[in-house]
Order: C-alpha cells, then sequence, then structure tokens
C-alpha cells in the first residue's frame, strides 16, 4: 500500500524537527564524540545529518542506529523519526506496528507532528483498526500545537 501522505509529512518532519546543519568537522567530530558519550540530543543531531545528508554521506542506516540510541533514552524527537522511518520503510521493513510505537511514545512527550502522525494512521486504519474518534483525538492535540495540517484536517 502506497502511502504519498506520510511521504510528505517524512520530509516536512526532517524541515521542522532540523537543527542547524553541521558541515564543519569540527562541529561534526564534536557532534560525534558527545553521541558517542551517550548525549541524547547528540545522537538524535547525528541521525539527523545521516537521514539527510548534512555535513555526511547520506546513510539510512546510520541515521536508523543513532535515532534508535537517542529514541531509547527518551528523546521525543528521535522517537517521531524512528516512528516515520518505519512508517515509509525509510532504512528498515515497513512496519505499522513499530511506527505506531514510536509515534506513541512521542505524541505522549508532545511532539505535534506525531500526534499528527497518530492521527492521520487512526483516520486512515494503517496499523491499526480505523477509529475517526481516536483520529480526532490526536489531530486536536496537534492543532493546540499549532500544527496546520492537523487544523486543516479537523
Amino acid at each position: 500500500m502506497s502511502r504519498p501522505w506520510l511521504k510528505c509529512f517524512w520530509f516536512a518532519s526532517f524541515l521542522f524537527l532540523a537543527l542547524p546543519a553541521r558541515s564543519d568537522p569540527n562541529e561534526l567530530a564534536a557532534t560525534r564524540k558527545a553521541a558517542e558519550q551517550g548525549k541524547p540530543l547528540a545522537q538524535f543531531n547525528l541521525g539527523l545529518m545521516y537521514a539527510l545528508g548534512s555535513g555526511v554521506p547520506r546513510d539510512d542506516q546510520l541515521a536508523l542506529a543513532w535515532y534508535r540510541k537517542s529514541a531509547d533514552q527518551g528523546n521525543a524527537l528521535a522517537q517521531s523519526n524512528l516512528g516515520m522511518m518505519y512508517a515509509t520503510g525509510s532504512g528498515v521493513p515497513r512496519d505499522d506496528a513499530q511506527a505506531m510505537t514510536w509515534f506513541l511514545k512521542a505524541a505522549n512527550q508532545g511532539v505535534a507532528l506525531a500526534q499528527f502522525n497518530l492521527g492521520m494512521m487512526y483516520f486512515k486504519g494503517v496499523g491499526v483498526a480505523r477509529d475517526i474518534q481516536q483520529a480526532l483525538s490526536w489531530y486536536r492535540k496537534a492543532a493546540d500545537k499549532g500544527d496546520a495540517p492537523a487544523q486543516f484536517s479537523l
């Protein structure tokens, strides 16, 4: 099943969640060092750099690995991006259950994009039984945070 609705939000999530690109070799080295020391924000940033090919060659497998390390420590943005990777099959086989798990973790921490994506999955019945009330609930949470696609979906 094709999911063009998720793919457009996949790209938008990177733009929305992206921190300034690090193309300076010294900044890259500092980010990598902090990531290897277990700092979740640095792990997220390194994952994002690999996902975008910003200052490093684009590599979905390395993006996934760094996101996972960060997400496992509770980083909500990494959890949201992991959900998107599973939802779209980027760097991993598409897995709706994993997508729901990671989106839910991020959404429960207040990430509007994850809340919107959960709403979309409930609305479309992807990975869960179709449930319009759940979809509307997640759309409302995202819309209350200013998420324009969620506001439009209501």
